[in-house]
């Protein structure tokens, strides 16, 4: 962060932590709201009028708060009419609300920069909004599974062996990239991870955000913007933008604490969240939330069918033995195995150990009332640490091993710690009629690595250590931003028309930190492979450290200006446009634009649609990153070396800077409203983007021009980033809604939605040197790669949900058809292992009583019927007794047996919450 950034941030947060002056005189008003029916209602909105000083009613429709003894109340809530009642002294109040049938969605803010939101079925483009009480609903504990299992169109699974992508979730939008999706935080613009996913996962060469660090205890509201907004808010919004808004009430404290485990009697969880929210006099709250979650491993790896595990070579025989005399070797290991105990299963195959804490502060304060001048700060703290396996070394691996340390092998174990860190601080008000909002967002994430049972099977035979610090990765940034906003009502020939300008700056820093020397040091040690001497591997095994030649310190700016036009031309047709200009310090400019408009064809039918073109700027971290990595391809364990485009192996390829990638983004839909109980969009859209940045595939020394470029460095492959691909992206997304009261104590909400999407590699850039050799064209974007875009996600989604509520007791059902996915091997010649998993259904139920007024107990299962993926392919020969085994199968020597990327594997989980209020 350079001096101005931080001398501007120092100021607005002198601003946002000026003392608070309390107001006395005021009285303690408690009451209970009721529904049509007489019911509790909770969740209500209670607001003191004309101040930010408010609450919300709990479980069973019952409030607190402290106001002035002459205020008036104004109770609301989504689907009922606002109710504003004088106070006139009064210490008790009760409220009753009435439906009304015309107001039975969310109010939103995402996506439009109108003084006053719309309802989501009124606004230019299509918006999801998951309210508090469906996140605490259902078993899901983190940000990202929350939303794949509510939101179609987002998509996230755990991964395994995978490194850093182990800890932090690849999340994606309509099927893109994480790196296509922008997060806000209470509209700000969230930091992204320090995290580059280099190995075989959803987003493969892409950079996301971490939303985990968040506790969904500070959670008030998700809204989920799903259209191309680049124009408005900048890089990373080609897919659309998740706003996640954070709980600003003065409830009193509630807390909860969850437990559970799978069926398998693994993956236990213990986690305890809690919010507490009080009032600052009438002008202002202090909103506080934390979360503590531990959460164990899962295992669903299958036995090691290796042949071999102490004698031959890399689990299998040595090449001109007969059949025999394999037999014979066959049985002098199965020896070793039975009488050194060994444990065929030794690897873990699904999620990792990872322990969190966290703290999330989301605060408000009116400095001088008659100007409306207020401050504010955000900020939150987290820290994960986790622990996941790498892959086992067998102790006939011998360029890998070191018997006189580990005699019967191991499996190293990759320790992460994930430090996120980020502070909003601002000053809001009006100047000369216009809403006026001055803020600075900082945001640092770091991930560091430490490689335990291990070794680096260069040093001297019985001299390495066995464990090392392998280096840590932090992101950081800073924006300072200044927005205007104002509502025009007697404009020429507009009904109305809302203005909207402002500016941004932003600094960037990514920085890479060395591991320790062992870690990543070639040593000279020699072993002897079927009879031939073979250099041993270097590094720390299952993950080798930073080297100083892979330590940066990188920083870049970019400053924004934008304008946005909103206008309701007619009491039917709303139209808005938005145009945003930005510079790059490292590779220059770029202008979007974007045209939306809602007509409305009947007072409960109307069609909307979005034409716009969009950006994203290359994240430094695909700029600048480097290493060498341990990674698992068409069934061979190599030695990886990623370079950044500066580094002259790159170079040498024709590869040139990454450039930023360009989108052209078309929607067209329809909202209405049937019955007037039952809300419905349907919204198809289209998005090509041009210049996509994809990690390539990997170089091999195989061939003679790669040898010649990787000289004598101790690595059999290269990967690189490129501007390499051109796609298109269509899809459909469907949301209907109905809300029913069946009679005095019981109410039902039925949800369905669902997203069908496609995306197509409609072309490649390529360089002059890669076309002129033939045998490296396919190797810059491989099938496998090529698969994992077009296919290695769910290309549908389907969400059927009903919340059953009777008196005390209520009852959650949700099912998730997750579509079918594909996977292709990189080598043609492997193309049998090629594989469609088919689409599944996953059910969760749980079952709640609120058993007293201030307690709530559930309980519940997610994936009630223990579904899994289907299972990868598996050579019929490739068996522990195999004399012709061969590892090319899709199960890396039968270990694997599912793949991650649909639904995850871990089969039913259950669980129980309990939940407390004071």
């Amino acid at each position: 962060m350079n001096h101005l950034s931080a001398s501007r941030m120092g100021l607005v947060t002198a601003l946002s932590l000026t003392s608070f002056v309390a107001v006395a005189q005021n009285i303690s008003v408690s009451g209970r709201v009721t529904n049509a029916a007489g019911q509790g209602q909770p969740g209500v909105t209670v607001l003191e009028r004309g101040t930010t000083n408010g609450t919300s009613t709990d479980a069973d429709g019952r409030y607190r708060l402290e106001v002035a003894p002459t205020a008036t109340l104004v109770f609301s809530a989504i689907g009922s009419t606002t109710q504003q009642l004088p106070l006139n002294g009064r210490t008790t109040l009760d409220a009753r609300l009435t439906d009304n049938e015309t107001a039975l969605n969310e109010v939103v803010v995402t996506g439009s920069r109108a003084t006053e939101g719309r309802s989501n079925i009124l606004t230019t483009s299509p918006v999801d909004v998951i309210s508090a009480r469906e996140i605490k609903a259902y078993a899901q504990t983190d940000v990202t599974q929350i939303l794949t299992y509510i939101a179609p169109s987002f998509q996230s699974s755990r991964q395994t062996v995978t490194d850093g992508t182990d800890f932090v979730d690849p999340a994606t939008l309509r099927g893109l990239g994480p790196d296509q999706v922008l997060v806000l935080v209470n509209g700000k613009r969230r930091h992204t991870s320090a995290l580059v996913n280099i190995n075989g996962t959803p987003g493969r060469g892409s950079v996301g955000t971490d939303m985990n660090v968040i506790p969904p205890a500070a959670i008030k509201r998700i809204e989920v913007l799903r259209e191309g907004a680049a124009a408005q808010y900048g890089s990373d919004a080609i897919a659309g933008v998740i706003n996640i808004q954070l709980k600003d009430d003065t409830t009193g404290v509630f807390a909860s604490s969850t437990v559970g485990q799978t069926v398998e009697g693994d993956g236990e969880l213990v986690q305890a969240d809690a919010n507490a929210g009080f009032g600052l006099g009438r002008r202002g709250y202090v909103n506080v939330s934390g979360q503590f979650s531990n959460r164990s491993f899962v295992d669903r790896s299958r036995p090691d069918t290796a042949p071999l595990i102490y004698l031959g070579s890399n689990g299998t025989y040595p090449g001109n033995l007969s059949d025999q005399q394999k037999r014979e070797l066959k049985a002098q290991d199965d020896a070793l195995v039975a009488g050194r105990g060994f444990n065929r299963r030794n690897i873990r195959v699904g999620s990792s150990d990872v322990r969190t804490y966290g703290g999330f502060l989301n605060a408000a304060y009116t400095v001088a009332p008659r100007l409306g001048l207020e401050v504010y700060v955000t900020g939150g703290l987290t820290r994960r640490t986790g622990r996941a396996g790498a892959l086992y070394r067998l102790p006939n691996q011998a360029t890998q091993s070191d018997l006189t340390i580990y005699p019967n092998g191991y499996l190293p174990f990759i320790n992460s710690t994930v430090d996120d860190a980020s502070l909003i601080t601002g000053i809001r008000g009006t100047v000369l009629g216009f809403a006026a909002d001055l803020s600075n967002t900082y945001g640092r994430n770091s991930l560091r690595y430490d490689v335990t049972n291990t070794l680096n099977a260069s040093l001297p035979q019985g001299t390495s250590p066995t464990e090392f610090y392998a280096g840590t990765l932090t992101f950081q940034q800073n924006t300072v931003n200044l927005g205007f906003s104002r509502k025009f009502t007697s404009v020429p020939a507009l009904s109305t028309l809302n203005v909207a300008f402002g500016g941004e700056f932003r600094t960037d820093m990514f920085e890479i930190e060395a591991g320790e020397e062992g870690s990543y040091l070639a040593g000279t040690r020699t072993v002897t492979v079927n009879g031939a001497s073979a250099r041993a591997a270097f590094g720390s095994q299952g993950f080798p450290g930073y080297t100083p030649r892979d330590a940066t310190n990188r920083t870049r700016t970019n400053v924004a200006g934008y304008l946005d036009l909103e206008s309701d031309i007619t009491e039917k047709l709303l139209v808005s446009v938005a145009g945003r200009a930005e510079r790059y310090s490292d590779f220059g400019n770029n202008v979007s634009g974007k045209l939306a408009a809602r007509y409305s064809i009947l007072p409960d039918l109307a069609v909307r649609g979005n034409l716009g073109n969009g950006f994203r700027a290359p994240s430094l971290q695909q700029r600048y990153f480097t290493n060498s990595s341990t990674q698992f391809t068409s069934g061979e364990l190599r030695e990886v070396l990623t370079t950044n485009n500066d580094n002259p192996l790159t170079r040498a390829f024709g590869i040139g800077s990454l450039k930023q990638e360009k989108s052209k983004n078309y929607s067209l839909g329809l909202t209405a409203r049937i019955l007037k109980t039952i809300t419905l969009t349907v919204d198809a859209y289209q998005i090509d983007i041009k210049d996509r940045i994809v990690l390539s595939s990997q170089f091999n020394r195989g061939n003679a021009a790669v040898n010649t470029i990787l000289g004598t460095l101790p690595v059999q492959g290269i990967q690189f980033f490129a501007n390499a691909v051109n796609t298109r992206t269509r899809g459909l997304d469907i949301v209907a809604n109905e809300r029913l009261q069946l009679g005095p104590d019981s109410r039902l909400t039925l949800t369905a939605a669902a997203n069908f999407n496609e995306t197509t590699v409609r072309s490649f850039n390529s360089s002059a040197f890669i076309d002129a050799n033939p045998s490296l064209q396919n190797t810059l974007f491989d099938r496998a790669q090529r698969a994992r875009l077009e296919n290695g996600q769910p290309r549908s989604k389907i969400n059927l949900s009903a919340d059953y509520g009777y008196k005390m007791f209520s009852a959650n059902l949700r099912t998730v058809r997750f579509g079918e996915i594909q996977t292709k091997d990189a080598n043609p010649d492997r193309s049998y292992i090629d594989q469609t998993f088919s689409a599944k259904w996953v059910t969760d139920l749980v079952l709640s009583a609120q058993v007293m007024k201030n307690v709530g107990l559930s309980i519940g299962v997610n994936n009630l019927f223990n579904v899994y993926p289907d299972r990868l392919y598996q050579d019929p020969n490739n068996n522990e007794q195999s004399l012709t085994y061969s590892t090319l199968d899709a199960t890396n020597r039968g270990r694997f047996p599912y793949s991650s990327n649909q639904f995850g594997y871990s089969g039913a989980f259950y669980f129980g919450r309990l939940n407390l209020s004071f």
